[in-house]
């Protein structure tokens, strides 16, 4: 065979119709079958989605390791989708929505270190702060310390002085110090974040909150100006009124949003897999509506998913759900 004949692989896909479309199962696991992208090569992309397999700030279940790459797996659904319809209609939405409009690059996952906390914030910081100077990043946990750096990167990385944050969560994450684990786990993060020189506790919104807090814990949400939307108000407001009003604050007088979500935020009963399940969560509609209403809103430029331990989930539904939420905030962004 000559060099300029075709090989049987290229006589194959040029005799074949379909073949350029990739079952959901099937080929690389990358974020919605992006392109695999180091995160210095982003020039023309939409989406840098970067992975952090790290639970070792966790307090309870360990598994959020492996979080990542089952998030990786079930996106690939929605890719598979698009690519062989041609695009989609929302059915919840009624948008018409096409994920080619948009491009996503997968930069795997940062170098972690697990016996090293400090380094591996380093990892993550650098890394999202490269992403951010060219796209919009979109990071898969991991436990929620992890959210600590990545804020701090995005800042950096998008030039921003004041930065917002919308935390979808059970638990607030505003501790100032455990005996066990120091200043520094997934009980901090949000304390951290506010502390950072990017923001305070009246830039940041938290929605969903339901775990048992420290005593008089409300009157420290009140002096400390954090914007503060329980599981109850969810219950007596409604997701939507709370979620509007939980983005306007945390993008009042900042320069962007960084949107962070716990999957415990949702109940365990459709979201089992997680380290820290706590009773009386978002229903999946509700969890969605977050995404959908967040995903139209112009301050927010970048997001993460935080704490899916699969391994808890025989089904594959958190991971399911996990994915169906990043790829809504997405579609809503840059897809209709």
């Amino acid at each position: 065979m000559n060099d300029s004949d075709p090989t049987p692989a290229a006589e194959f896909h040029a005799s074949h119709s379909g073949t350029d479309v990739e079952m959901g199962y099937a080929g690389r696991n990358t974020f919605l079958k992006g392109k695999a992208r180091d995160v210095d090569d982003l020039d023309d992309i939409d989406v840098g989605v970067i992975g952090v397999p790290y639970d070792g700030a966790l307090t309870n279940r360990p598994g959020a390791r492996y979080g990542p790459e089952s998030i990786r797996r079930a996106s690939a659904w929605w890719a598979y989708l698009s690519n062989y319809k041609g695009g989609l209609t929302n059915m919840n939405t009624g948008a018409q929505v096409d994920f080619s409009d948009f491009q996503v690059a997968d930069c795997g996952d940062v170098p972690v270190f697990p016996m090293d906390y400090e380094q591996t914030a380093e990892s993550i910081r650098s890394h999202v702060a490269t992403i951010a100077e060219h796209a919009f990043p979109l990071m898969l946990g991991g436990d929620h310390y992890c959210t600590y750096p990545a804020f701090c990167g995005f800042a950096e990385g998008s030039d921003a002085d004041s930065v917002g944050l919308v935390q979808i969560d059970a638990h607030t994450d505003t501790s100032a110090e455990s005996a066990t684990f120091g200043k520094h786990y997934h009980g901090s993060s949000t304390r951290l974040i506010a502390e950072s020189q990017f923001s305070d506790f009246t830039h940041i919104s938290q929605i969903g909150i339901r775990g048992y807090e420290s005593p008089n814990f409300f009157e420290f949400a009140e002096d400390s100006g954090l914007n503060l939307y329980t599981m109850r108000d969810v219950h007596d407001r409604g997701i939507d009124e709370v979620v509007v009003d939980a983005v306007e604050a945390a993008a009042a007088n900042t320069d962007t949003v960084y949107v962070t979500f716990d999957i415990d935020a949702v109940d365990p009963s459709i979201a089992p897999g997680t380290g820290t399940p706590e009773p009386d969560g978002l229903s999946a509609h509700q969890a969605l509506r977050v995404m959908e209403i967040l995903g139209t809103h112009d301050a927010i430029g970048a997001a993460d998913l935080m704490e899916i331990s699969p391994n808890y989930d025989p089904t594959e539904s958190t991971q399911t759900l996990g994915a169906f939420l990043a790829v809504t905030l997405l579609e809503r962004q840059f897809a209709e």
